[in-house]
């Protein structure tokens, strides 16, 4: 089953009154093999016309959806409750934060320096010999594929970061929609597709997809040029290897997993331990622990008194998790974490059907050091490990042994000795390192990262929040000795687009 939302309003908008109570038992079909030809074949074609329209038409298109899915929230958020079993707060803050993202990158495309125009005008006096004219800016790559993930079924979903960007930067988005939320985006979709088509966008823009296999055919399609992911490391890895065995191998853009490591110094303990336990707490069970920035290990000085702490963890409300994939999957691990000889449960959480409530655990810093592959490993879900070291130099060696994360924190003091070496030793495992902060709040931004090396991510050279993010969309072409009237918009004589541009390696005045 396709849909592409090019339908009545009111047709797309029948029976949402009861989705709430009637998504977890209505099923929807998979998306059938020649259904994905149609989408992708109509993607495809619209993809010339779409990537050519000037940044300001895309970006009132932007604008359009931004309002529409604003405008639907009282049908979208109790379908998003009752298929991800988020609270309503929290629901209608993501839905909040998605039509921020699209706004943001409406604002980005319009300013256009994103495209990163520069002009080299004819020298013949170059010092390597003549040089001719080239121009180079970035251009839209085609049809991209995004996989929604369960743990954001709004801002990293069918109208999350992912589509946001490829829509900015003149792709269209084909959306395979999770199967945690099937409803909520099919929903969101038909919002999105209908506020599209209502602003001029060429048909065959945006659609979504359902069913495992037709993800996996979608990343395979001749036709697809990139893919937006976010989920789990084996997945994830996954869909990328089918990626790079193509014919013709396109990018995979895919956040997996990471630990996100705290590295708490003995003066920064000493001088406000027990602020940093109650936010280490209140960061790790946000969301019952299901943010992929959650704070899985935290490293104190082995004599740190944790009863307060304890006594926070065991006080916390219940809360349910996303699905029983997700339940099945934390179970699991939380077991193979419990159940090493080296490490001790502080609090074990609860579970009942209403939810869970969070566990600690605890272990030593040798015991990590000899055991990196199980104790270093994410846990998802609402449950966290202490661990306990005796020399601070001890710190630098846990953090030559991480893997990729997507973030690494340090709560210091800024003379610590030890501090400057983290930094640089986390520097290289990490896209975003913090500094007395907690990493579970990720800011759309002009300067976030939210990436970083294998297997937080699986192109270390990008992010999926924040506005270079638009950068994966797209690829660099030089037009060398092309006539003035034949060049694209921004790289005419005159900046007819009035866009940020380098003239011979320098800003362009005027």
């Amino acid at each position: 089953m396709t849909d592409t939302g090019m339908t009545n309003p009111e047709s797309a908008n029948a029976g949402t009154a009861n989705a709430g109570t009637s998504a977890a038992v209505t099923p929807i079909p998979d998306t059938g093999p020649a259904e994905l030809d149609d989408v992708m074949a109509a993607a495809a074609a619209a993809a010339p016309a779409f990537g050519g329209l000037r940044p300001a038409r895309r970006a009132a298109m932007l604008r359009a959806v931004a309002d529409a899915l604003d405008a639907a929230a009282e049908e979208l958020v109790p379908v998003a409750i009752a298929e991800s079993h988020l609270p309503e707060a929290r629901c209608r803050s993501e839905l909040g934060r998605t039509t921020f993202q699209l706004r943001f990158f409406a604002d980005l495309i319009e300013e256009g320096a994103y495209l990163e125009a520069a002009i080299d005008v004819e020298d013949p006096a170059w010092g390597m010999g003549p040089r001719p004219d080239v121009r180079r800016m970035l251009v839209p790559l085609g049809p991209v594929v995004v996989f929604g993930a369960s743990n954001f079924p709004f801002a990293f979903s069918t109208a999350g970061g992912d589509t946001a960007s490829a829509l900015a930067a003149g792709c269209p988005v084909v959306v395979k929609a999770h199967p945690g939320h099937p409803h909520l985006t099919r929903l969101t979709g038909r919002v999105v597709a209908q506020a599209l088509a209502d602003a001029g966008a060429p048909a065959g823009v945006f659609a979504v997809v359902l069913g495992m296999e037709i993800g996996q055919r979608a990343v395979l399609h001749p036709l697809t040029r990139a893919v937006g992911f976010t989920g789990s490391i084996p997945g994830g890895r996954a869909l990328h290897d089918l990626a790079a065995s193509r014919p013709e191998p396109i990018p995979f853009y895919g956040e997996l997993g990471s630990v996100n490591p705290v590295f708490v110094t003995r003066a920064a303990m000493k001088a406000r331990g027990e602020e940093i336990l109650s936010g280490y707490v209140g960061s790790f069970t946000l969301g019952a622990g299901q943010f992929c920035t959650k704070p899985g290990i935290l490293l104190v000085p082995e004599e740190s008194d944790l009863s307060t702490l304890t006594g926070d963890v065991a006080e916390r409300a219940q809360a349910p998790l996303l699905n029983p994939r997700v339940a099945e999957g934390f179970e699991h691990r939380l077991g193979e974490l419990a159940e090493q000889p080296e490490v001790e449960v502080l609090v074990r959480g609860a579970h009942t059907a209403e939810g869970w409530t969070p566990t600690l655990l605890r272990t030593s810093v040798e015991a990590l050091v000899r055991h990196p592959g199980v104790l270093l490993e994410e846990c998802f879900g609402p449950a966290s490990l202490i661990v306990g070291y005796t020399e601070e130099d001890q710190l630098a060696d846990v953090a030559g042994l991480l893997h990729g994360q997507l973030t690494s924190t340090v709560h210091a003091e800024e003379d610590d000795p030890v501090a400057p070496r983290l930094l640089e030793l986390l520097t290289e495992r990490a896209g975003r390192v913090l500094w007395n902060g907690w990493p579970t709040g990720v800011s759309v931004t002009h300067a976030m990262t939210h990436g970083g090396p294998y297997p937080a991510t699986t192109s270390v050279l990008h992010t999926s929040v924040g506005a270079t993010a638009i950068r994966r969309f797209l690829r660099p072409v030089s037009y060398q000795s092309v006539p003035n009237a034949l060049l694209p918009e921004a790289l005419r004589d005159g900046n007819p687009l009035g866009i940020p541009r380098k003239v011979n390696g320098k800003p362009e005045s005027g």
